[in-house]
């Protein structure tokens, strides 16, 4: 049932399409997700680094409206995106077909990949895992999935971070609930039904099949939101330690076989 809800608000609501002034499915439409996303965060090239992975054979899992698979395609990677919202699925073979752009598009879970055994040259995930029930079931599906020696890029949220922090004030402080956990917080109003934030430790024990494994936190723009789609000059965010940011990145190699 709790995967089933995530699914629905997914539907409801696919990554990154809230207030975009354009009819659905419109290249005008995509452009402006595009555009928002990657001013938004604008560091998501620097950890994908999309036109490395030229002729290689990259999954992307939680591929929402195909922003980032597209930008693999466009490097000529052999990209397959995985969503299980069939609604993003939907709109990111839409945007594939109208720039007759190609890639393997399917609705599938992330704690139970259909794919092959070490097929992958880099599992991609960017702000998914957090959201599937069982993201350790998750994680070891993507070590299977990703070949001896290919690599993995994923991003989850951290729990000590200014956003965590942000919606602590408005649950849990300024609605008289002092004691309220992060966890249960972050669970109840942070995007999908069952949200998760890690700390470094939890984040780093989670990859550590992976080795080695690199973990960066990144300040980012929701870091320094104090409204909605209202945000802080960026100079501010030079004050503000990284450590508190809302991101943290944690990319690895899967050991050559025996190298375990």
């Amino acid at each position: 049932m709790e995967k089933e809800k995530v699914k629905a608000f997914w539907d409801s609501q696919p990554c990154g399409t809230r207030d975009i002034p354009h009819p659905e499915g419109s290249v005008a439409w995509f452009d402006a997700i595009t555009r928002k996303r990657y001013k938004l965060e604008p560091f998501i090239s620097k950890y994908a680094r999309f036109d490395q992975w030229y002729d290689k054979k990259v999954l992307e899992i939680g591929c929402g409206v195909g922003t980032d698979l597209f930008q693999f395609v466009k490097a000529e990677a052999k990209a397959v995106g995985i969503d299980l919202s069939p609604r993003s699925v939907s709109v990111t073979k839409q945007r594939f077909q109208i720039s007759r752009a190609e890639a393997g598009i399917l609705i599938a879970d992330a704690e139970n990949l259909p794919f092959k055994d070490n097929e992958f040259d880099l599992a991609y995930s960017w702000g998914v895992l957090h959201h599937t029930p069982n993201p350790e079931k998750a994680v070891q599906e993507i070590y299977r999935v990703t070949r001896p020696g290919g690599q993995i890029c994923v991003m989850l949220y951290h729990r000590y971070s200014l956003v965590a922090l942000q919606l602590y004030l408005r649950f849990g402080l300024f609605s008289f609930k002092p004691f309220r956990s992060l966890k249960e917080i972050i669970s109840l109003h942070q995007e999908s039904p069952g949200t998760k934030a890690y700390t470094i430790t939890e984040a780093r024990q989670m990859f550590s099949m992976f080795k080695p494994v690199e973990i960066e936190i990144v300040l980012t723009p929701y870091d320094l939101r104090y409204w909605r789609d209202r945000y802080l000059p960026r100079w501010v965010g030079k004050l503000v330690p990284e450590y508190l940011g809302w991101f943290i990145i944690i990319q690895g190699q899967k050991p050559q076989e025996g190298l375990r």
